[in-house]
């Protein structure tokens, strides 16, 4: 199938006998030069597969993907769920909730790191939805503003949405960029586009689309690898991100949901960074979430975890979705200390 539709950002096939009459009515293709760039890094099949999804289903309510139901998507009952908050006096409270932003330190001890890693820390954060909000991002600017960490990583849902115009979440992202430590890595979330990636990186920060970076200090390495979406796009893929990588070497995974936890465990990676759950965002007193809308055991859907050789640690998320309230359910940006042994 030819892929010069998808250079021009179309997503649709061209190529196939279609009549026309007369053929200079057609209008000239202008390919887009940064989705051919994009294409030839990912391939234009993941590609064309993200556009095509993304145009076909980015609304969908029901269906598709790995869990049937999509509230976020449901925008009726959005309007609903506050009408009954307010009417009920805990409207207020929940914005308040959602603007309280802690700073979690979470400890990783992983036997393979190697020595020169030791105390390596991690900022991760994750769900930011930062067009949401312009009292969210001024929030999380104070609270990432004198945090200390080696390095940054974003483990998606930049936009509040699944689908629309992306830039307004672009432009807060990059009045955020200044307050991030170190080199910042990213990967999509299941409310992203895949036409984000160019601008993202522009900022300086580094998209991992089924890809790895090695990190290295004197003569030792630790990898990063990062996946696309997989929890609605489902287009994340472990075994092009892990290629290359030793399987003697310690490595972590980004994947945006915990979701892969079971194929990134047996794929060898030591550690995986997750969001997507948002530990529910509204939870019973003592923490019990209502909804965590994952396709996988409740214990990987917040916090720390372990499966087999390979821990894990799940974000609650910095931001919110569907409503911008929380309850027993803080939102968090977590400071990943990894330790030898």
């Amino acid at each position: 199938m030819p892929d010069s539709a998808i250079l021009a950002g179309t997503g649709e096939r061209r190529g196939a006998a279609v009549p026309m009459d007369p053929p200079a009515a057609m209008p000239p293709v202008r390919p887009d030069p940064e989705l051919a760039a994009l294409a030839a890094r990912l391939s234009p099949v993941h590609l064309r597969q993200r556009l095509n999804m993304e145009g076909a289903h980015g609304k969908a309510v029901f269906g598709y993907g790995r869990t049937f139901f999509h509230l976020e998507n449901w925008y009726s009952i959005h309007a609903l769920i506050r009408g009954v908050l307010k009417l009920g006096g805990l409207y207020g409270r929940g914005l308040r909730n959602a603007l309280a932003i802690a700073v979690t330190r979470h400890e990783a001890r992983l036997p393979a790191l190697p020595a020169a890693f030791d105390g390596l820390r991690v900022l991760q954060l994750s769900d930011l939805h930062l067009d949401a909000s312009e009292a969210f991002v001024h929030a999380l600017a104070e609270r990432v503003r004198g945090v200390e960490a080696d390095l940054t990583v974003l483990t998606g849902d930049f936009r509040y949405r699944t689908h629309g115009d992306w830039r307004p979440a672009l432009e807060r992202l990059e009045r955020l960029r200044p307050q991030l430590p170190g080199e910042v890595y990213a990967i999509l979330g299941n409310h992203d586009t895949v036409r984000m990636v160019p601008r993202i990186e522009s900022l300086g920060i580094r998209l991992l689309m089924n890809e790895h970076v090695t990190l290295t200090r004197a003569d030792a390495r630790l990898h990063l690898a990062g996946i696309d979406d997989p929890h609605f796009f489902e287009a994340g893929n472990i075994e092009r991100a892990a290629d290359g990588i030793p399987a003697e070497d310690c490595a972590i995974l980004l994947s945006h949901s915990p979701e892969t936890w079971w194929q990134a465990a047996h794929a060898g990676f030591d550690l995986l960074l997750a969001g997507h759950t948002h530990g529910g965002q509204v939870c019973l007193p003592g923490g019990l979430p209502l909804m965590l809308n994952a396709d996988c055991p409740r214990a990987y859907c917040r916090g720390p975890w372990r499966y087999r050789d390979m821990l894990g640690y799940t974000s609650t998320g910095a931001g919110s979705s569907i409503v911008g309230v929380r309850y027993n359910c803080p939102p968090e940006i977590v400071v990943h200390t990894l330790r030898r042994g």
